[in-house]
C-alpha cells in the first residue's frame, strides 16, 4: 500500500509539473505576444521613378512560402507531416529560383507575401534582403507572423518572423502596416499570425491624385470568420480610397476562390476547401482580375505530381481594381510550382 501510495504521489508530481510547465510557457508567450499597432508607419524605400495618368505598368503578386515548400515538400496543416524543409541547401536553392521567375517577369511591382526575415523553418536566412539584392530593388516589410517559438507540432515550427514585401523603383512617399481582424483567440493567437495589409502611396505627376497598391495574405486555416472579417475590412479601405478620387490595386493571397471559377474541381471535401470571394464582397466601382489559365496554389498534402488530376490545385491569387485603371492583360505564370506552393499572377494595366 504504501508502494502504491508513493507511486501515486510521484505520479501527481510528474503531472503537475507538466502543468506548471505549460502554465508557464503560456504565461511568457503571453507576455512576448506581437502586439502591433492597428497603423504602423512603413520605411518607403527609395525608389524615383514617376508615374503620370496614362502611364501603363506591370504588377506581380506572388506567394512565396518562406521557399519553403517547392514541388518535392508538404505541410502538416494541409495533411502533410513536415513542419519545415530539409535543409538550408534547398531554401537557397528556392531562393535562387523564385528570384529567378521574378526577374523574368522584370514588374514595375512586386507584392511578396511569406518572405522570411529570421525563422527556424527556413534556417534564419533574411529572404527580403536576399530578393532585394537578386533585382536590385528596395523593398517594405511588414511583418504578419513574429513569435519567439511557436511551440506546434512536434519537432516545433519555433521561431517565426516573417510578412510581406513589395519592391518597387517608384517613388513611394508613404507605406503603412495596417492591421486586419484576428482570426484567434487566447490562447492560441498569442503564436499565431497578425494578418495586415501593406499598403503603399505613390503621387501621380500632374494630379493631386495617388496611386494606393495594397499587398495583403488573408486567413487561410480559421472557421471562416475570419476571412469574412478581413475580406470586410479590405473592402472598406478600398471604398475609402476611392471615393477621394484615388488609383487602387489590391493583390495578393485571397486564400479564397472566386466565384464562377470551377475550371479546378475539389477532389475530397475532407481535404481544405476554401472559401468563395464573389463581386458582392468588394464595393462599386472595383472588379476582380483574376485567371484561371493555370491554377495558383497546390494543397500541401503530399508532393506536387505535376498534373491537376492527382494533386488538388485551385486559384487562389489575383488582384482588385478600381475601374480608373484598365486592365490590359491578367496572367498566372506556369512554374510547375518548383519552388513553392504559388504560382505568380502578372497584371498588366494602364491608368485612365
Amino acid at each position: 500500500m504504501k508502494k502504491k501510495r508513493k507511486g501515486l504521489k510521484i505520479a501527481g508530481g510528474i503531472v503537475l509539473g507538466i502543468i506548471l510547465i505549460l502554465a508557464l510557457a503560456v504565461g511568457y508567450l503571453t507576455i512576448r505576444e506581437y502586439r502591433p499597432d492597428a497603423v504602423e508607419a512603413v520605411e518607403p524605400g527609395n525608389g524615383t521613378d514617376t508615374m503620370k495618368i496614362g502611364d501603363s505598368f506591370t504588377v506581380l503578386t506572388y506567394n512565396t512560402g518562406y521557399a519553403g515548400l517547392s514541388k518535392d515538400e508538404d505541410f502538416f496543416m494541409d495533411g502533410g507531416s513536415k513542419v519545415q524543409p530539409e535543409s538550408q541547401a534547398l531554401v537557397e536553392h528556392n531562393m535562387k529560383g523564385i528570384s529567378s521567375i521574378l526577374e523574368k517577369q522584370n514588374a514595375d511591382v512586386y507584392f511578396l507575401q511569406e518572405v522570411d526575415r529570421d525563422s527556424k523553418r527556413s534556417f534564419h536566412i533574411d529572404e527580403q534582403k536576399y530578393y532585394e539584392n537578386a533585382l536590385e530593388l528596395p523593398g517594405m516589410f511588414a511583418c504578419n507572423f513574429k513569435c519567439d517559438f511557436v511551440p506546434y507540432p512536434l519537432p516545433p515550427i519555433g521561431k517565426v518572423t516573417s510578412g510581406l514585401v513589395t519592391m518597387t523603383d517608384l517613388n513611394v512617399t508613404d507605406a503603412s502596416r495596417i492591421a486586419l481582424p484576428e482570426s484567434f483567440t487566447w490562447p492560441v493567437k498569442t503564436c499565431n499570425l497578425k494578418r495586415c495589409m501593406l499598403e503603399t502611396r505613390i503621387p501621380l505627376e500632374g494630379s493631386d491624385k495617388e496611386l494606393v497598391m495594397i499587398n495583403f495574405h488573408l486567413e487561410a486555416y480559421d472557421s471562416g470568420e475570419g476571412k469574412i472579417a478581413q475580406s470586410k475590412m479590405l473592402a472598406e479601405k478600398l471604398e475609402a480610397e476611392y471615393e477621394k478620387g484615388n488609383y487602387v490595386i489590391a493583390g495578393g493571397d485571397f486564400n479564397q476562390t472566386f466565384e464562377g471559377m470551377e475550371k479546378y474541381p475539389i477532389h475530397n471535401q475532407d481535404d481544405w476547401v476554401p472559401g468563395v470571394v464573389s463581386t458582392e464582397d468588394i464595393p462599386e466601382g472595383f472588379s476582380f482580375a483574376v485567371s484561371d489559365n493555370v491554377p495558383t496554389c497546390r494543397l500541401l498534402n503530399g508532393p506536387y505530381s505535376g498534373n491537376y488530376d492527382d494533386s488538388q490545385v485551385y486559384v487562389l491569387d489575383g488582384f482588385i481594381v478600381s475601374d480608373n485603371i484598365q486592365v490590359q492583360k491578367v496572367e498566372n505564370i506556369d512554374t510547375q510550382f518548383e519552388y513553392t506552393d504559388h504560382q505568380p499572377v502578372r497584371l498588366e494595366a494602364i491608368l485612365k
